[in-house]
């Protein structure tokens, strides 16, 4: 089990293409903050029809979009 499981539970589970989580939603829904791990940890969320799109570190943001 991944530690970014419940955040890939969330994602997949949204109607949208496309959408944005900041850092602080991340950390509220997986229980972690997101680290340097996260850059690794991605590629497990193509297994729920769904992959990582935008990081900006400067918004502190993440993107999501459906594969």
């Amino acid at each position: 089990m991944s530690k970014y499981n419940e955040l890939w539970e969330y994602v997949s589970k949204s109607e949208n293409e496309k959408f944005n989580l900041t850092f602080d939603e991340i950390e509220k829904i997986a229980g972690i903050p997101v680290d340097h791990s996260f850059l690794t940890y991605k590629k497990e969320l193509l297994s729920f029809g769904w992959k990582v799109g935008r990081i900006s570190m400067k918004e502190k943001t993440i993107e999501f979009i459906r594969s």
